[in-house]
């Protein structure tokens, strides 16, 4: 039988002792289904049980077997736990209660139940999704996270690299609970961490299925929007390195009644009203589709829209979705036909006829269109819908078809027309997915239907159920299971648990002469109904079988006990639908269908394929046959229809059960991982939590039956370990013994239970019967409340007695001071009355006076108001008299030219209207003489002209005649107005009255004035004596006056503290728009390291081409083993930025060695590698080709180049202007910075924070810029006049010649003032033939320059790109900065097209001037001595040199031998160019750290500086870009080689950023060279400008730094956890055990096993080492600090986001043992000197959460004081963080209203979008700068050891 929910619901044996008075127990409700209470008295056997509800009611519970005691509530310390099973008391009320807690209080959707995953919808997007969770759950252990679907996807992936072994997650759960959304989301779980770079596709292409799935699939229900009507199983294959590789689908029972009808608000699948919604676009109009409401199959449920959907915006994401999973737009178009064709079969409108018959009306369009869609004859199938054909021996026969049998014909049509469609797409999604190499292991999803129980139950819930049944059978026995693996793990005696086993009911559903067999023999029968099928059932079921029952009111249903629940179903359908039979008729017609793809849908499986190349799929283009080809196809299909009906079609039950049977099968052949959703109401409220219908769902889904299981056996199950911290308080002194564990677990337990069943011990863990846990808890609260009153009543004595003696000493003090209070207040009253006496006196005095003078200034007032009023007036009228006057004029003079003009124009216009008459009159005789001489116009050309010109004069009349005209209508006008005008001559007369109406107003205002005089007179007298009065009154305002003198110094002191608080809020905005100014910086350099990231992510790539190019390599040498006609060279050069390949042939005859090498190797391979040849000897034809085109591309080029510089020349005469613009605005702003460098200065008050100097800093480098800027303007300059002279390069070489020859005849000049040119005339020749040799060879070098400059276009375009990107940084400047940009970047841009001709001809210059002054001194020094001076240092290279060994060579030397003198070194490192490979392989690629060590830091850093400095010095640039060249590209060789190594990285990283600052120490330019000494300034470079290599250096320096932090990274993020929340350094005890029942490991070997152990002394001392290892290598103080801010940085985000998917963690003692681990690393910090504010504020998020969990959480100022101290922590944190915190001991749970309060009050704060945001970016970087660190370290005092093997460089 099933079980009976209503009356089970405690699991558990009842022991009666516990009930006792304050039990808190659980009472039912018709309503809340359970509701809390407590006993108010002890329980005794026999009585009824006395129960206080927690809204104050009472209730009598009459209890009649033991079984009835109403179930227990569990310990505080277990409400809302993670693990349902975790509860000491298992029942249905504890479930649910637990449940509405994790819900409503925590907002937890989650909740394990054992190996259950219990998924409540929320029905609200929470932000618990995105990738940082996902990588927060990723390789983390499952027992130590919150309850997520992607733990369980975590866990199974785990499970399947670890063991190997295929996994399945079954998501089940009613229509509407998120069944769909969860499986979803572990796809996309599987998608994102097995992922591979090459697989990106497969991942998209498998979360594409889903909206196709969606649109063809789910319809909207009155539970759910977005219902899947089908079961879906979902295969995702991996490969053996566990990527995705494919996947594959499987479906199950589509509900195919929603096609042909729906519920009242229900709607069809979504695909229809999408294209319904969609009709308008043009590629679907073929449709012939409308409104929804238009067609029967989508108007039944009244409810074509769904709010939240929009159709249209759905199916475009449904063909998207289409287009990926490889379906053509054409196959599309062919899917959406044949959907639109059944709905247009709704319409097909049949009516009924006589006798029995139907028919289809003739005007029916709906038919017509149908067929049009699918290609078939319209006639047939209106034949066939309303007949049928009965085929005998003899003949066949047709038959009409009543009414309702041809409306299911239709019907039964539609939807099979539609099922086919969806398995055929279902089919060509697994086409898309299907993997392209072996699969290895794979993880299935499962997502079915859970289970139905309806008003009236059909086939379709049968089917559901019975599924169910399958699944709940499965779960059932997996749980068995694995409790029984727990038991025999741990080796405890344990008895076989008694669990529900629903085989019985299954049985009766699929067993011989069950229901589905009894349906299908029903089905077998000819006339078969559901009638007879259920009689069969009753007489075959009834009283047999406990699963089965009649129903007393019913003949036409039956009622099936599931183990849910018992469910009646309505017989009615069942049979029609099991057989769910279409007229072979129909799919004749369909099968003969014009188009392919109509016809493969219906074509049979087993036929057998004559042609491949048809069994593809293609789209709807109708099929050209001729009608005998048409009958032919229809008789064939016929005839196979007629062998077909011979054979047993399968019924759709048994199909199910089949599919069914093959997905158990699978199933079990996996590792299950289970899934419940549950629905928490019907209205789809967001988190409202209905009992009722929670505790329906958890009995339908199987997590009660897990409830019941666990707790038959031993549910609550705690390690040794946590047993003794926990219940240490309850053991005696000689019961605990920390060293064993276990003994003091059994000596406690045996004391203290004296029922041993109650308990049993395991290797690792002691298991507790049900309630066992609950009963310790009682004893240890029970103790503690008897240790807790002691405590309270030692104390409160003690504290009471300290109380009455503080109070008596106080009451004595009190009236002391009370009593000469008194006496003080009463002297003071007597002088305060006398005080006030005399006030009053005075201030009534004053009162008077003042009313007095604001009376009299109030008169005066008045007076000054009226006559100046009156005086206004007159002006008024007089000025507008003058005004009048002077308008009448200038009117008067207006209207009169306006008459004449008008009449001008008139008299015009009649001229011009007279003389076009005329002109027309003219001109017709004109034509008609022209028609009658018509043949005089060839005679007589000339004609023509003047006729034209007469017309010309013709149409000037014309317009003058119409100009005529329009003057003629200005003189009429003109006429008008002037009688207008006369008209209003009698306003002017009444205008004149007014005006004398206004001299006699004026003459009474004078009068009035002269009276005002007389008062004013008076006023005067009386204004004297008060003037006496005032005197008197004088005395007594200085009295007032001093006191206001001391109100106005207090005045000033306020103002004085609101000044100094005005300074503060100054320095305040000062400090924030620093931080925001560097805020910028930061972000500005962020976007410049990620571009480093983007360019060595760019480089690897690089570099794996480089790889095949190598591999390539290896084919050509096999193919150089061939003789073949021609042979390709492939040569990289070993240290390049990349491989340039060069192409040679050569002729090889030796036709031998072919022949003896084929024989040898074979004619198979021979063959294979000659394909390869002749492959790879057309690919270089077409390179050849390709080359060609480049030189003459190449060439247009620099014809294009050449125009473009003359039109150059143009564009900086404008240049020139905004030049000069530019200089004022920098100006301006260098005026502007260094008011606010000032205002910073002062603002700071000599605080010298690093920020305002950083701050200085970066405005001294942008004065130095705009300075440079200056510069390059000013050189722009001269480069315009140059480049005017400059016309051609043949015209530069000879400017360049004419310069040399000059400079030779300056030579020769100085010679003749030495005077004794004979005798230096052979020396001369000898030189002047060397130099012509020399100059010969720079001339070649000069043409293989320009050759390499042209090579090296495409790399300036792209630097032109990086620079483009540089210009879109500095877009996010201010506008000032923005134009100074943009200059920068213009005259960049136009010195770098100019500046390449210059540099030639300033190199060849240089050159001459350094030859003719070694010639000089080598002159002198040959004609003296005979031998150069040692003072000179020649290289080989030199003119010097080679004249000397010339001279060697050519005379003897008779002179005098030379000693060498002791030289100074010049901290210059000579080296030749063929030893840079060695020296780059010495120097970095081979050399180790460890060698380093006791010698300078840095020091192959200043090695290589030295080596720049001597190309340099020869001023050799090629030999200073191959040398910094392959430093850079050796560098990034040995830290790719070695980039798990913290020496290496550490040691380079190092030497990097040494050489960049020795680049800017010695480049020359002042803001570099300023702290360097004299003798280090002549140590800079003189030729070179390598401000682009310091910005390529500075790159890699980022790139290494990066790869630094990622090691810290991988080895200190494991250690985190561990360390900061899970050790316990603070000895604080645990409250509770951590960890989730039964889910403690995925593998015996589990690594966070070995992270135990780990605690903060761990990181401490990991990053003691790094920080020895950078201190010994010599990095940068400030670099350190920044690699330590990064680590810090992970330490803080990684511990917040662990803890914020951990409810256990979230309480008052990690809080404690969090600020202790704080304590330590601040500690370790400020020991090695690195505490600051940056340093602090990473921190501070860390401290801010342990502070938020150890402050208090009750009232109003609580509220306040969370959220001005978590000002870090965003809302979301804050809140999930208050909504996961565990009370402790003795303290009460957060309320929810509090959790609101705050919420509230966090709601307006900052940006909503980070307020949003829940876990912190642990992969966020920060960005990194590299101060400039100026070495004090002399070049000249450097030596090189001798183990670095650098003996063939020496210094000079």
């Amino acid at each position: 039988m099933a079980v009976d929910w209503q009356n089970r619901f405690n699991y558990m044996p009842i022991d009666l002792e516990i009930y006792v008075k304050g039990a808190r127990v659980w009472i039912r409700d018709p309503e809340e289904v359970w509701i809390g209470g407590t006993l108010t008295k002890d329980y005794k056997e026999g009585q009824n049980v006395e129960v206080e509800l927690e809204d104050g009611q009472e209730r009598t519970i009459k209890i009649k077997t033991k079984d009835a005691m109403p179930p227990l509530r569990n310990p505080e310390i277990l409400i809302g736990e993670n693990d349902l099973t975790s509860l000491s008391y298992l029942h249905e009320p504890a479930v649910l209660y637990n449940l509405n807690v994790r819900f409503i209080q925590n907002r937890a959707i989650y909740t394990y139940c054992g190996i259950v995953l219990v998924a409540i919808n929320p029905y609200e997007q929470l932000p618990l999704y995105g990738e940082d969770v996902i990588n927060a759950y990723h390789s983390q252990d499952m027992a130590g996270m919150d309850p997520h679907i992607f733990a369980v996807a975590e866990e199974a992936f785990k499970r399947l690299s670890r063991f190997e072994q295929d996994q399945s997650i079954i998501v089940s759960g009613e229509s509407g609970a998120g069944k769909t959304v969860s499986a979803k989301y572990a796809m996309r779980y599987f998608a994102t961490v097995g992922g591979s770079y090459e697989e990106t596709q497969v991942e998209k292409k498998v979360l594409a299925s889903n909206p196709i799935m969606e649109s063809i699939g789910n319809a909207k229900t009155t539970r759910n929007d977005n219902s899947s009507r089908f079961g879906k199983y979902v295969e995702i294959s991996f490969n053996k390195i566990h990527h995705i590789i494919g996947a594959h689908m499987r479906t199950y029972l589509l509900e195919k009644t929603r096609v042909v009808f729906q519920a009242s608000e229900e709607r069809n699948y979504h695909i229809f009203y999408q294209l319904c919604a969609s009709s308008d676009l043009p590629e679907l109009q073929e449709l012939q589709l409308g409104h929804p409401d238009e067609f029967f199959y989508t108007n039944q449920g009244e409810a074509p829209e769904v709010v939240g959907i929009n159709d249209r915006d759905d199916l475009e994401e449904t063909r998207d979705a289409f287009q990926l999973v490889g379906i053509s737009e054409e196959t599309q178009m062919s899917i959406f036909r044949v959907v639109a064709a059944v709905l247009h079969f709704g319409n097909v409108e049949v009516k009924p006829e006589r006798g029995d018959n139907s028919s289809i009306e003739r005007d029916n369009e709906n038919i017509g269109v149908l067929c049009k869609l699918l290609g078939i004859e319209e006639g047939q199938m209106r034949k066939w819908l309303v007949n049928r054909k009965i085929v005998t021996v003899r003949e066949v026969l047709t038959k009409p078809l009543p009414y309702q049998q041809a409306l299911n014909g239709r019907d039964a049509l539609a939807k099979h027309i539609y099922a086919q469609l969806f398995k055929w797409i279902v089919k060509q999604v697994n086409k898309a997915l299907v993997p392209t190499t072996k699969a290895h292991n794979f993880i299935g999803v499962l997502d079915i239907y859970g289970f139905e129980m309806f008003a009236i139950n059909s086939f379709e819930q049968f089917c559901i159920n019975y599924a169910n049944e399958k699944l709940q059978q499965q779960f059932t026995q997996h749980v068995f299971k694995l409790e029984q693996e727990e038991y025999i793990r741990e080796k405890i005696e344990w008895n076989m648990i008694d669990f529900y086993d629903n085989q019985p009911c299954i049985d009766l559903i699929e067993n011989k002469l069950g229901i589905l067999d009894l349906l299908d023999e029903e089905c077998m029968v000819p006339k078969g109904n559901d009638d007879n099928w259920c009689q069969k059932l009753y007489s075959q079921h009834v009283n047999k079988s406990k699963h089965f029952t009649k129903p007393r009111t019913s003949n036409s249903s039956y009622v099936v006990h599931h183990f849910a629940d018992k469910v009646e179903y309505t017989a009615e359908g069942f049979v029609e639908k099991n057989r769910d039979n279409v007229n072979d008729e129909h799919l004749n017609i369909l099968r003969a269908s014009q188009y392919e793809f109509v016809a493969d849908l219906f074509r049979d499986k087993n036929t057998k394929a004559v042609d491949p190349k048809r069994s593809a799929i293609k789209p709807m283009t109708p099929a050209v046959r001729t009608q005998k080809q048409f009958k032919k196809s229809v008789g064939s299909q016929l005839q196979d229809s007629k062998s077909k009906s011979k054979e047993m079609k399968k019924s759709v039950g048994s199909q199910f059960r089949d599919s069914l049977k093959i997905l158990m099968t699978k199933l079990n052949s996996t590792t299950p991982h289970y899934v419940r959703c549950i629905k928490p109401n019907d209205l789809k409220e967001s988190f409202c939590y209905e009992p009722k219908r929670a505790v329906e769902q958890l009995r339908a889904c199987g997590v009660l039956e897990t409830i019941r299981i666990s707790a038959a056996g031993f549910p609550s199950r705690w390690t040794y370990p946590e047993f003794f911290s926990r219940y240490r308080v309850l053991m005696i002194k000689k019961e605990a013994n920390r060293n064993n564990m276990r003994g003091s677990a059994e000596k406690t337990l045996t004391r203290l239970i004296t029922n041993p069943d109650k308990y049993q011990f395991g290797k690792t863990k002691i298991f507790f019967r049900a309630g066992q846990v609950a009963y310790m808890e009682k004893l240890r609260a029970d103790l503690l409340k008897k240790a807790c009153v002691r405590m309270q009543k030692t104390v409160r004595g003690y504290l009471q007695r300290k109380r009455y003696k503080r109070l008596k000493a106080a009451t004595v003090v009190l009236q002391k001071h009370i009593r000469a209070t008194n006496a003080r207040r009463l002297v003071k009253f007597m002088r305060r009355t006398k005080a006030t006496i005399r006030l009053q006196k005075a201030w009534r005095r004053y009162r008077q006076r003042k009313a007095y003078l604001h009376i009299r200034r109030a008169v005066v007032t008045i007076q000054a108001f009226t006559r100046g009023m009156y005086g206004r007036r007159y002006y008024k009228e007089v000025l507008r008299e003058a005004r009048a006057t002077t308008i009448q004029r200038y009117t008067r003079g207006l209207l009169a030219r306006r008459s004449y003009q008008k009449a001008r124009k008139a008299i015009i216009l009649l001229q011009c209207c007279t003389r076009r008459m005329y002109a027309k009159r003219e001109l017709k005789q004109l034509k008609i003489e022209a028609k009658s001489v018509e043949h005089f116009k060839k005679l007589n050309i000339g004609m023509e002209n003047k006729i034209i010109e007469l017309q010309q004069k013709l149409n000037q009349q014309a317009k003058v005649s119409s100009m005529n005209k329009e003057k003629e209508e200005v003189i009429i006008k003109l006429e008008t107005k002037v009688k207008e005008m006369e008209s209003r001559g009698g306003e002017v007369d009444v205008l004149q009255k007014k005006k004398v109406e206004m001299e006699d107003e004026l003459t009474k205002l004078r009068r009035e004035l002269d009276e005002t005089r007389t008062e004013r007179d008076k006023l005067l007298l009386d204004m004297k004596a008060a003037q006496e009065q005032f005197n008197q009154e004088k005395k007594l305002l200085e009295a007032e006056s001093e006191k206001l003198r001391k109100d106005v110094l207090e005045k000033e002191n306020i103002l004085k503290e609101q000044g100094e608080r005005m300074e503060g809020e100054i320095k305040k905005q000062v400090e924030d728009e620093t931080a925001g100014l560097r805020k910028d910086l930061e972000d500005e350099r962020y976007n410049h390291q990620k571009l480093v990231q983007d360019y060595t992510r760019l480089e690897q790539r690089k570099q794996n081409l480089e790889d095949e190019v190598k591999s390539l390599e290896t084919e050509v040498k096999t193919i150089e083993s061939h003789p073949v006609e021609r042979q390709i060279v492939i040569d990289v050069k070993e240290g390049s930025e990349s491989g340039y390949g060069t192409l040679s042939t050569t002729d090889l005859d030796d036709t031998d060695t072919v022949d003896r090498e084929i024989e040898e190797q074979g004619e198979e391979k021979a063959s294979m590698d000659m394909s390869i040849f002749l492959k790879l000897q057309k690919r270089l034809k077409d390179l050849e080709k390709e080359k060609k085109q480049l030189e003459v591309d190449l060439e247009k080029k620099d014809d294009v180049n050449k125009e473009r510089s003359n039109g150059l020349e143009k564009e900086i005469h404008t240049t020139n202007l905004q030049m000069q613009r530019l200089k004022e605005d920098n100006n301006k702003l260098r005026e502007e910075v260094e008011m606010y460098k000032e205002s910073l200065e002062k603002a700071s008050e000599g605080d010298g924070s690093q920020v305002i100097k950083v701050f200085n800093q970066q405005i001294e480098v942008l004065n130095l810029e705009n300075e440079k800027h200056r510069d390059e303007i000013i050189k722009l300059k001269t480069e315009q006049i140059v480049h005017r002279e400059v016309a051609t390069p043949d015209v530069v070489d000879a400017g360049t010649n004419t310069d040399r020859q000059l400079y030779v005849d300056q030579a020769a000049e100085d010679l003749n003032k030495d005077g004794d040119l004979e005798m230096a005339y052979q020396s001369l020749k000898m030189t002047n033939q060397i130099l012509e040799k020399e100059l010969q060879a720079q001339t070649k070098n000069h043409e293989h320059e320009v050759k390499e400059l042209k090579e090296e276009v495409k790399k300036v375009m792209k630097d032109n790109d990086r620079q483009q990107e540089i210009i879109g940084e500095n877009l996010k400047l201010k506008p000032e900065d923005r134009v100074n940009a943009i200059a920068q970047h213009e005259i960049t841009r136009l010195t770098t097209e100019n500046m390449d001709l210059m540099e030639q001809n300033e190199y060849l210059e240089k050159n001459v001037k350094k030859l003719k002054k070694q010639l000089k001194a080598a002159h002198k020094k040959l004609t003296s001595v005979g031998e150069p001076s040692p003072g000179l240092t020649p290289t080989t290279d030199s003119p010097v040199s080679i004249l000397a060994n010339h001279h060697d060579m050519g005379t003897p030397n008779h002179g005098p031998a030379v000693r060498h003198k002791e030289r100074d070194l010049m901290g210059i490192i000579e080296y030749q160019a063929d030893d840079q490979p060695r020296l780059i392989k010495n120097i970095i690629i081979d050399f180790k750290p460890k060698m380093a060590d006791g010698y300078l830091p840095g020091l192959p850093a200043y090695i290589i500086f030295m080596c720049v400095r001597h190309a340099d010095y020869i001023n050799n640039d090629n030999k200073i870009k191959m040398l910094l060249t392959g430093v850079i590209n050796g560098i990034k060789k040995t830290v790719k080689k070695h980039f798990e190594e913290f020496e290496y990285v550490s040691f380079w990283l190092t030497n990097t950023c040494r050489l960049l600052h020795n680049l800017k120490q010695y480049s020359g330019e002042q803001s570099f060279s300023s702290q360097n000494s004299d003798f280090q300034n002549e140590h800079c470079l003189r030729n070179f400008d390598l401000s682009e290599y310091r910005r390529v250096l500075n790159d890699l320096a980022v790139h290494i730094y990066q790869m630094l932090v990622r090691i810290i990274e991988n080895q200190v993020q494991p250690m985190i956890v561990p360390a900061m929340l899970e050790s316990d350094s603070a000895g604080l005890t645990a409250n509770k055990p951590t960890g989730m029942r039964g889910r403690s490991s995925s593998s015996v070997n589990n690594p966070q096993q070995e992270m135990r152990n780990v605690s903060i002394e761990s990181i401490i001392k990991q990053l003691s080492i790094y920080l020895a290892v950078m201190n010994s290598h010599g990095v940068d103080p400030q670099l350190i600090r920044q690699v330590m801010k990064q680590t810090f940085y992970l330490v803080t985000s990684t511990t917040i986001n662990n803890l914020l998917l951990r409810k256990e963690m979230c309480h008052w003692s990690k809080g404690v043992q969090i600020r202790y681990n704080l304590s330590e690393l601040e500690e370790w910090l400020r020991t090695n000197n690195m505490f600051d504010q940056g340093m602090e504020n990473i921190l501070e998020p860390l401290v801010q959460v342990a502070q938020l969990l150890q402050v208090k959480k009750r009232t109003d100022d609580d509220v306040k004081l969370i959220c001005d101290t978590c000002s870090m922590l965003t809302t979301t944190q804050i809140v999930k963080i208050l909504s996961l915190y565990t009370p402790d001991e003795y303290e009460s749970r957060t309320e929810i209203s509090f959790i609101r309060q705050v919420q509230q009050k966090l709601k307006n704060r900052g940006d909503a979008k980070r307020e949003a945001q829940l876990l912190i970016d642990a992969r966020h970087q920060i960005p990194v700068t590299f101060p400039y660190n100026p070495s004090s370290v002399l070049l000249n005092e450097i030596s090189i050891p001798a183990k670095f093997g650098l003996n063939y460089v020496h210094c000079i």
